[in-house]
């Protein structure tokens, strides 16, 4: 009977809900080199970037019929061009020999990911992470306000970069608690996280989101809980990963 470890570090056995769930095998080792990480993610990050503001028109636009069907045909050309060769799976998570990891696919940060804002981390030398983002249309809740579900998703992802304290260790998130203070206008956006806590493989990560200017008041607070899982202490897994989520 075969058996590997579950996210929380747990043996289970293969073909249960939580086999299938993250291990070290979960990312890939890729002979590309840096430098060609970074060709790539020009060529397919402009092309991102291109569909981002395809999505963010569609949403806005008025035109007649005739002209969205001859915006449906070329975007129909356009697909049938990517399709020629594209890969059946997810993007996933890979890093190379230099030390670098990439995400192309992520819901937050994926350079190749239209969904993605794409949000850039900046982390300061005292361990504080933060990063300033335009949300658009796309990301629409409440009237001409982002949704809140996306202050989750991009407070997630910033907290848990955090909790890697610098791609120095892989982590998950726990828990994660949202206080909603005020609505966030669609627009520019500031988001500040640092590290509240340390117990073990625990680590407790405090984060903030405002509209406009860096420093204004935060309309999102969060707490989360994030964890180290037993299979990423292992020898051989790649510190720098990071956050996964």
């Amino acid at each position: 009977m075969n058996y590997q470890r579950s996210l929380g570090g747990d043996l289970v056995r293969d073909g249960s809900p939580a086999a299938s769930g993250l291990s070290a095998a979960s990312f890939s080792a890729s002979e590309l080199s840096t430098a060609g990480v970074e060709e790539v993610e020009r060529l397919y990050g402009g092309l991102a970037d291109d569909v981002r503001r395809l999505i963010d028109v569609t949403i806005r636009s008025a035109v007649d019929e005739d002209r969205v069907t001859q915006a449906r045909a070329l975007v129909r050309q356009a697909e049938r061009l990517l399709a020629e060769q594209a890969s059946p799976e997810p993007a996933g998570v890979h890093f190379n020999r230099e030390g670098r990891s990439w995400d192309w696919g992520n819901a937050v940060v994926g350079v190749r990911n239209a969904i993605a804002p794409p949000v850039v981390v900046v982390r300061a030398p005292d361990g504080t992470v933060s990063s300033e983002v335009e949300l658009g249309a796309a990301y629409e809740g409440p009237p001409g306000c982002v949704h809140g579900g996306v202050s989750a998703l991009i407070l997630d992802h910033l907290m848990g970069e955090t909790a890697s304290a610098g791609h120095t260790r892989v982590t998950v998130t726990g828990t994660l608690t949202l206080r909603y203070v005020a609505p966030i206008p669609l627009g520019r956006i500031w988001m500040r996280a640092w590290i509240a806590d340390e117990s073990g493989r625990k680590v407790t990560v405090v984060a903030q989101i405002g509209a406009g200017e860096v420093g204004t008041a935060p309309a999102v607070e969060a707490t989360g809980l994030f964890i180290v899982p037993r299979w990423a202490t292992d020898d051989g897994v790649p510190a720098d990963i990071g956050s996964l989520d």
